[in-house]
């Protein structure tokens, strides 16, 4: 469907993104954009499986209210320490701070959930990521060589870290 954006109307005001907690309808959306973004894609049911346990919270990214997801973010949960397994935006999208979006509503809520240490893994060669976890606050700690599998063999992962304060 085409928008008044598309076609040049620049002066309308464009909507804000609305970012809210990714639910199980949201699956199929979520899988699409996933396997898009990464070189091994998780499918609807993977997510599903995530979102239905206790220790995970995901966040979505929609252009406006009623449109489909754009992005997301899910983390696990383990006591005061949590994990990044994912942070995707489609690929249309990127570039537009979808992703500082996510983060910057997902932290707070890992932060009242107890969180006091976040962690996450990103691909060595994925500036644009490596760039929004540092503008974050996200500090290098370690590398994990050959983490990620491609089609061209192995590359390593960069593990950050970033501590909250406590709530």
């Amino acid at each position: 469907m085409t928008s008044i954006y598309d076609v040049g109307l620049w002066w309308w005001p464009r909507p804000e993104p609305v970012v809210s907690r990714a639910e199980r309808a949201d699956c199929d959306d979520l899988a699409t954009i996933h396997a898009a973004a990464f070189h091994r894609g998780w499918g609807a049911e993977d997510i599903a499986a995530m979102l239905a346990e206790r220790n995970v919270l995901a966040h979505v990214i929609r252009r406006r209210p009623a449109a489909p997801p754009a992005g997301f973010i899910l983390s696990r949960i383990a006591a005061d320490e949590a994990e990044i397994l994912t942070v995707a935006v489609a690929a249309r999208l990127r570039g537009r701070g979808y992703g500082a979006r996510l983060l910057k509503a997902h932290v707070p809520d890992l932060m009242r959930a107890g969180v006091r240490t976040l962690f996450l893994e990103v691909e060595v060669g994925n500036s644009p990521a490596l760039h929004l976890y540092e503008r974050a606050g996200f500090v290098t700690i370690g590398r994990r060589k050959g983490y990620y599998r491609t089609e061209a063999g192995t590359t390593d992962a960069i593990t950050m870290r970033r501590d909250l304060p406590a709530l």
